[in-house]
This record gives structure tokens, sequence and C-alpha cells, in this order.
């Protein structure tokens, strides 16, 4: 038995294998034997062997009788090897002299079943030297020994240990572990990726591993055979995708055969490493123009998400490369042309670790892209000769201008500096005297740091008005508008072209100078307004008038006009030119100074505090009048002001990247308003008390009210939960524009919210929602986990609804249902307090507009489950009747639930003995009639909530006479102030109230609804 086999693989290789055949017969070690094996070749290569053979005993030639792979070839040689050790060798590459002695004397001591050396590198066919050295870097980086199981996870276990190569070709076998190995290896052909499931297979059955990277005798010839960098097309690309999968699927066949311990995750070790080797050759080996059509092949074969994320992956490391090199954006660079594949290709995604890894990948492309865009933004803002500066000390949204520019104000920088604005404590800055000097600090900053020739303040909230259009204005002389989006800056012109237009050919920009006699409720005068104001102090105007006299007497005309007068321009808003603005500067900080110096205002409020900005306001105005009155020639012009009540930065959701078990998520939705944070609470603590600790549940609240301090409160008390994220998310601004009334007066505007978790969540596939007036008894996990298949959503039939369809004295519900809603089938009516929705399919059915379209509908009783129903019909799963049991409110079940089918109703009944959900739907709830149907079970959960008090108020309130109480705390109402049934009904029947029901029943039957 020969002490080492040599197992040459040989295909098409004349041009290399008299050379690899001389360097192995040529060992200074002579106990080997030679087993080459032709894999059909159609060139000499068969011939070379079988000559080779005759002239050396050692050399065993074999000849396959048709072409069957690399890993075939190998198979056979490992069959044919006698050797007590065997390896690899590829027929192109060569081995030093002495390379076989030193690995016979290192086994001799590690006795290993795996010896791995290292390899010399020679570069052909153009491979430049560097790639040479990188790649023998790489392949010669030092392992540490192994044994057992933590062999096979050093390679190809993402979280554990080294991260070893997996070549076979670098790496001495015992044999017979050889042997077992490739007889439970796949004899199906593979190519290309072999060596990574040869590789897995044989370490999963190794016991022992030793590095010998010192050793390397090794010659391996980069830039040769399939390893080569030479182009390829997009259909031999796809060939390899198809290679590399058939390579996955047999290593998956094996870790699900042998049942190997944590197989599932060696196994993605596997595929994610080889996806992104076999992707380096999509970038550098395919022309630009084969690109697009060979990625939507990889994606066939591999997925979209893991397809998409190696794009992105380029565009990381590109963006990456940009960033720190300082790389001025070319939009021809192919950063931007691999983006757009990755683009064209992405689908929506599902909840598992592909799609979140894939995800990941491309929030960090996007993130050194944002940051590339916004150094490219800086660079073009500093040589921007008009400069406006908008002061911010929050997250807002910002017309997309490099003449308009972010400047986060404010003490609490440090502490939270946003990446994307310049800030005003750096440089020379007063940002300390924020609280004091409000905007001004920006002022002072851009005085003492920025280069421009035109300077401008703006705020947040407010911004010029730069268009020509005459907009109306509120009685404080300000356009008010509730956005800063692509329709502000189209109306208002908020654009680097109009900005430039309008301020070309000006010395100063203000807002208009308004007639104090006409706004601001007609005070008069600003002496008048500052007087009106109830925080300011009247001796302080007084004060900067006397400092004003003393270091400018030369302005006491111009302040005595000014103040006495009846015109004046507000904010601190104006763009200025360069002199202009540094001589005001001069003028004014010094005289704010003296005024800080010599006034006590230990003893202010808050709002006082800022009178310094109060005052430079006064200031401006008499700077201006000063220069217009002396004659100074400057050119002016006046801007309306435009107010934006929601300037806050739009919210979105990002899925939950840092979970490494996204399979076990549970998307669960709530939708509420600040008066209904203690019913929220109660039912998000039943669901959590009733959780699966191995599941992890990603809450998201939609609200549009919800005070910050009621958002902390709950996320402080939710914290308790390791296995929850509590989100919230304000929806105002989605809703905007859609007519969301009804006739139903219990109906809340949040009803609606349901209609916009497909785009609020579109990472999720399927989402949990459920009403804040219920309590949850059992996992919802198990709720989530049913398959809907196809169907649009999960729900219960909705007991109340089929009774009322049954009802026989007046009753017209069937024919409403029938003629109004259109169903089939009135009988499969559900209730929509708890939905299982397959978000992927509604968002493929219809979009979020459409929902809130048909929600609009005035025609319909229940506008947001008539709208479920009417466009979900025939694409239901219905629920156990547990997961949805409506309480008996004001003796429902008796008087309406009973004429239900017999067998809906017996399940319903049946349901009561062990709900799941327990639903307190209608007017009674625990919290107005503490004793009302399944009340103990709220208030087993509701007394652990921070809000319990609130609770027990509502309670409290619930004894007061109807008219008192009849708008205390509740949810908005989508039924308006100014409807009739608001001004005329209510007097007469109160909310809640069994009179006002019965002429609910009467006002339904006349309208045929019943």
């Amino acid at each position: 038995m020969p002490k080492i086999s040599i197992i040459v693989a040989a295909y098409n290789v004349e041009q290399y294998l008299p050379n690899c055949l001389a360097s192995i017969t040529a060992q200074t070690f002579n106990d080997i034997e030679i087993i080459v094996v032709d894999d059909a070749s159609t060139d000499h290569s068969g011939d070379i062997v079988r000559h080779a053979a005759e002239q050396d005993p050692r050399i065993i030639a074999i000849t396959h009788p048709h072409n069957q792979g690399l890993h075939l070839t190998r198979k056979t040689g490992v069959e044919r090897a006698t050797g007590q050790y065997a390896f690899f060798l590829d027929g192109d590459d060569e081995l030093a002299p002495d390379f076989c002695e030193q690995l016979s004397t290192e086994i001799d001591h590690s006795h290993a079943d795996i010896l791995h050396f290292g390899i010399t590198v020679v570069g052909d066919n153009d491979i430049q030297p560097d790639e040479c050295r990188a790649f023998e870097a790489f392949n010669n980086a030092p392992t540490n020994d192994a044994t057992e199981h933590d062999i096979i996870r050093d390679i190809f276990d993402p979280d554990f240990g080294q991260k070893v190569d997996w070549r076979v070709t670098q790496r001495l076998f015992r044999t017979n572990v050889l042997k077992s190995a490739f007889n439970a290896m796949t004899s199906s052909r593979l190519e290309r990726a072999e060596d990574g499931y040869e590789c897995f297979v044989i370490s999963a059955l190794s016991q022992s591993y030793h590095s010998f990277k010192q050793c390397r005798g090794y010659i391996y010839h980069y830039g040769r055979g399939v390893t080569g960098t030479s182009e390829i097309n997009a259909a031999t690309y796809v060939v390899f995708c198809k290679q590399f999968k058939a390579c996955f699927d047999a290593t998956l066949s094996f870790v699900n055969s042998h049942q190997l311990p944590g197989g599932d995750s060696l196994y993605t070790g596997f595929t994610h490493k080889a996806i992104e080797l076999l992707a380096n050759d999509w970038r550098t080996r395919l022309r630009p123009s084969e690109q697009l059509i060979a990625a939507q092949g990889m994606a066939q074969v591999f997925g979209a998400p893991a397809t998409a994320r190696e794009l992105y992956r380029f565009v990381r490391d590109r963006a990456y490369e940009m960033l720190t090199n300082d790389i001025p954006i070319n939009r021809d660079d192919e950063m931007f042309h691999w983006q757009t594949i990755a683009q064209s290709i992405e689908l929506p995604i599902e909840s598992t670790k592909e799609d979140y890894r894939y995800l990941l990948m491309k929030n960090k492309a996007l993130e050194y892209m944002s940051q590339l865009e916004h150094q490219e933004s800086v660079k073009r803002s500093e040589t921007q000769p008009i400069k406006i500066f908008v002061t911010t000390h929050k997250r807002v949204d910002k017309p997309s201008s490099d003449i308009l520019q972010l400047v986060q104000v404010g003490p609490g920088i440090k502490d939270d500096r946003f990446p994307d604005t310049l800030h005003d404590d750096d440089g020379e800055n007063i940002s300390e005297k924020n609280p004091m000097y409000c905007e001004l600090t920006t002022q002072y900053w851009a005085w003492k740091n920025a280069k421009a020739d035109y300077y401008g303040f703006c705020h947040y909230r407010r911004y010029f008005d730069f268009s020509q259009e005459e907009h109306v204005e509120n009685p404080y002389g300000e356009v008010m508008d509730d956005y800063i989006d692509a329709k502000a800056v189209h109306d208002y012109h908020l654009d680097d072209a109009s900005i430039t237009s309008a301020i070309s050919g000006y010395d100063i920009v203000t807002t208009r100078f308004q007639d104090l006699q006409t706004i601001i409720d007609g005070v008069g005068t600003p002496k008048a307004v500052w007087k009106a104001a109830p925080y300011l102090q009247n001796k302080d105007l007084r004060h900067i008038y006397d400092i004003l006299c003393m270091q400018h007497p030369d302005y006491k005309i111009d302040a005595d006009a000014f103040l006495d007068g009846h015109y004046s321009c507000f904010c601190n808003m104006f763009i200025m030119k360069k002199a202009i603005f540094f001589d005001y500067c001069a003028w004014l900080f010094p005289l704010l100074e003296e005024f800080e110096r010599t006034t006590d205002m230990s003893h202010y409020s808050k709002e006082a505090l800022r009178t310094p900005g109060h005052l430079s306001e006064r200031l401006l105005n008499i700077y201006l009048m000063h220069h217009k009155r002396i004659g100074s020639g400057w050119k002016t012009k006046e801007l309306q002001c435009v107010h934006f009540t929601r300037p806050e930065e739009q919210q979105s959701l990002a899925p939950l990247l840092n979970y490494k078990q996204p399979e076990h998520i549970v998307p669960v939705v709530f939708a509420a308003d600040d008066n209904y944070v203690p019913m929220v609470t109660t039912t998000l603590l039943s669901a959590m008390q009733n959780a699966d600790r191995d599941r992890y549940y990603d809450v998201s609240i939609l609200q549009k009210n919800i005070t910050p301090d009621n958002q902390s409160r709950m996320s402080t008390f939710f914290s308790q939960f390791p296995n929850m994220k509590l989100r919230f998310v304000n929806v105002e601004r989605k809703i905007a524009g859609y007519n969301l009334s009804t006739n139903n007066e219990h109906i809340s505007t949040e009803t609606y919210y349901r209609f916009l978790i497909q785009s609020i969540l579109p990472f999720y596939q399927k989402v949990l929602y459920l009403d804040s007036d219920i309590v949850i008894n059992g996992d919802i996990a198990e709720l989530y986990d049913i398959d809907l298949g196809d169907n649009l959503l999960a729900a219960c039939r909705d007991i109340d609804y089929l009774g009322n369809l049954n009802i026989k004295i007046g009753n017209k519900r069937m024919a409403y249902t029938k003629n109004i809603l259109g169903m089939k089938d009135p009988y499969q009516y559900f209730q929509a307090g708890v939905l299982v929705l397959n978000t992927r399919a509604m968002r493929e059915k219809y979009s979020t507009e459409q929902w809130l379209e048909y929600a609009s509908n005035p025609k319909f009783i229940y506008n947001d489950q008539d709208v479920l129903n009417v466009h979900c019909q025939g694409k239901v799963t219905y629920l156990d009747w547990r997961w949805d049991v409506v309480h008996d409110c004001d003796g429902r079940v008796a008087n309406v639930f009973s004429y239900a089918p017999n067998d809906i109703f017996d399940a319903y009944i049946q349901s009561r003995n062990n709900p799941k959900i327990i639903h307190y739907a209608g007017f009674v709830k625990p919290w107005s009639d503490p004793t009302c149907d399944f009340a103990e079970v709220y208030w087993h959960y509701a007394r652990q909530i921070p809000f319990y008090e609130k609770l027990i108020k509502r309670v409290a309130e619930s004894v007061v006479p109807n008219q008192e109480r009849l708008y205390l705390h509740r949810h908005e109402p989508a039924l308006g102030e100014e409807n009739l049934m608001r001004k005329v009904i209510d007097p007469l029947a109160p909310l809640g109230s069994k009179r006002r029901e019965f002429m609910k029943s009467i006002g339904r039957f006349i309208r045929g609804r019943r």
C-alpha cells in the first residue's frame, strides 16, 4: 500500500499535462501512486496519460468512455486509490519536487484526517500580479486546527470561528475517510461548485483537521480553465448558476439524509458563500449589456432576494469606495447600472432569512449611497452663491435643493446629531445660546463660517413663497399649508432655479410688511403687539430701545417710527447680499449681547427666555427702515410666508433586520387614538402574557395623535417583554384628502387605518390586524400561522350580522346585503375586528388608494367591514369561532344572535366556553359598564396597565348623565359634528342609550338597511 495517492483529473489539458505529470514523477518522495483519470478528452490528453503510464509503473491511467465532469472524475479516482492518504491535483497544475516529502513528514506528526497545505500562485492569461498576490494571501491565510463538528463549522457556519476556504485541491485526506465521503456523495454530474460540495461532505465525516499552510509546494496556475476571468455571455452565466444550484441540491440531500447537526445553517452558509463567488463572475466577466439578462436568469435559479442582495453588495462596495476616496458621483458609474438591475428584479419579500439578508445589504447600500449623495450635496452647497439656511431642531422634510440648507441647532446636538445637515455648533458659534437666541444661532454661525454671495434664513415650518401667484393668507399674514412635498415645491416654487430667479437683482428679500391694523387681531402697532404677548416683559422692549439709542443714536428716529407705526415684517426671515448681511450682523449681535449682559433673566419662563430672539425680529425692521430713510439705495422685494403645519419627516417602518429568525416574527397591527391608549394597552398586554416566548412580535400602532408621553409610557411598560417590538406610526399624512365619514356614529376614523397596512408594512406578506376593544387569551402566533393559501384574509363570521339576516319583522338586512353589498352568499359575512391579512395578495389586487375610495361609499352601514366583505368575498378563510367571540352587548345573544342559522349559533355558544379572543363589540364596553359580559376577563388585564386609573375614571363617568358625558374621551368620530344627527338626534337620544339603539333600528328600517 503506497503512503500517498495522487489523483489527477484531466480533461483537454494536453498543453499542460506533460509538465503536471513530470512534476509528480520527479518527487523526492517515492512511496506514491499516481491515478490519472482522463474524462474523455477530445484532445491528446488521453494519449499523453497512456504514454506516461507506460514509462512509469506508478502511473495508473483511467479513461472515461464519455465526459462526466470533474466531480465524477474525482469520484473515479477515489474509488481506485489504495494509498493511506490521498490528494487531488488538477491536470493544469504542478507540484514542487519535495512537496510529497513535506506532506509525509507532517502527516506522521499530526495523524489528521485532513492536512490543509498552502499554495504558490502563478498568473496565466493576463492575470495581474496583484490579483495573484491577493488570491495567494487568501488561500494561505493561517487557520487553526480543529476536531469533529468544528471542522465543517469553520468553513461553512457564518456565525462560527474561522473563515476557512473549501478548496479540496489544497488538502491531503485520509483515504478511508475520503472513500466514505465520496461514497455518500451523489453520482450525478456536478461542475463549478463541486469543490464546495465535496469539501462539505468530507469535512462533515472527518474527525481531525491540521493546518500546514507553510507548505506551498502545490503550484496553482490562476487564470487557466474554469477559474479564469475571460469574458462570458449571459447564457453561459445562467448555465453556471444551474451548475451551482445542482451542487446546492446535492449538499441539501446529504444534510437531510445524515441528519447533520446544524445542517440547515451550514447549508445556508455554503450557498451564501458560493453565490457570492458566482456573483463576482457576473460583475467581472459579463459585459454591462449582458448583465440584466444574466441577473434575471440568476433570479430564476436562486430567487430574487438572493440575486438582488449580490447586486446591492456591489452597489454597497462601490459607494463605500467612492465615499472613502472622495470620488465624485458620475451618473454613468456602474453603481447606478447595478442598482437599476437590482430594482428591476426585486419582488415583494417574505419573512425569511434570505429576504432579511437581502434587506440588510440593500439598506446598507442605500445608506452609503445616501451618504454619497449628501457628500456631493455638501460640495455643491459649499459653492452655492445663494445659501438659504433653514433652522431646525428636529427631523423634518425639506425640498430637494442645494440652496435651501438645513441647520440643526440647539444644545442637544451632540446627543442626537443629524448626519445630513449643517450644525450650528461647528466652527465659531453661539450654539449654547439657542434657548435664548432661537434661530439667531444659525445667523451667527453663517456669519462666522459660511461663504456666499447671498445669505438667507427660514425656519423648518416657514419658507418664502417664491412663486408669483397670490396665495390666501390667514389673519396673521401667513399662507397655511400642511406638508412639504412635491406639491408644495410646485406651488411655492421651492426649487433652485425658481429661487435664483426670484432673488436675482435684489439686495434684500423679506416677508411682507403687514398692516397691524388689519392683522394679529388689529392690535395696531409693534409696541402694542409686544405688550399683548403674555410671556414678554414690557421693560425688555424699552431696554433694547435704550441700548440701541445709546450705541446708535442715529437709529432713534427709526426705532420710534417703527414701534409707533403700524407696519412690520415677521418671522426673522430674510435674504441679503453678503455685504449687507455682514453689516447687519455686526450691528445686531452687539446690541443683543449688551441686552443679555444687562438683563436678569434668571426667573424668566421658557418662552420669556426667548426674548433676544423676539427682539431681533423688531431690530430687523428698524435696521431696514433706517437704511431706507438714509437712502442706502437697496433694491428690496417682499415675498409671502408659507407656514407648514406638518413639516415632520415622513415616517416609514423598516423590517426588523437585527432579528436573526425572521420566520419567527409575528407582525401585529392595532389602530388607536390618544383616548384609546388605555384600551389598546390592555389588549396588547393580554396578547403578550399569552404569547409564545419563542416567537417575536412586531407590534405597530397606527395613530395620528397619541402624545409622545403616552407613547413613551407604553414603550417603557412593554419593555418587560424581550420578544416584542413596539412601534408607533403616524398615518395622518396617508389618509389626508379622503372623505372617511359614515352615517354610523360608532365608527371612528381609526377603523379605516387597516386599509393602510399593506403599504405601511410592505416587507410582510401576512399581517395580523386586531381591534383595540378585545382581550386575548390565546397565542396570536397560532392565529397568524393559519394557512391562507390564495385567500385575501382570514376572519370569523359575524354572528350579529348573521342574526340580523334572519330577523323577520321589519328586516331588510338581507336585501341590503344582496343589493347594496352584492354578496352572493350573505351568510359568509365576516367580522373585521380580528383579521389575518394576506397583504401580498391584497397589494396585488387592490391599492391602498382603492381601499380608501371604496371605504368612502356613503351607502354602506359599516364602511370598513362592508368594504372588506364586498371586495374579499370568495377569498376568505373562516376562522374558528373562538378567535373572535363577540360579547353579549345589551342582550344581543338572545335578541339577535339566536336568529342566526342554527349550526352557526351553536358554534358561537360553544366558543364562549373557551374563547381565545373576546371582542367587546358594540356600544357597551367594560369601561362603560364594568359588569358587562366577560368584563371580569377584561379587568384582569386592565388592572395591570399604567393607565388603569384612566379606565376607572371612564367607569366613574359612566354614571354621569348621558348629556353631560356625551363627548367625554371618545374616539374621534367619523361622523362630523355638523351632521344632522349630531345637532338633532344626540340631545334626544344620547350615544350609548337604549333610546339611541331603538332610533337607529328605525332609521335603518326606513333606509332599507335592517
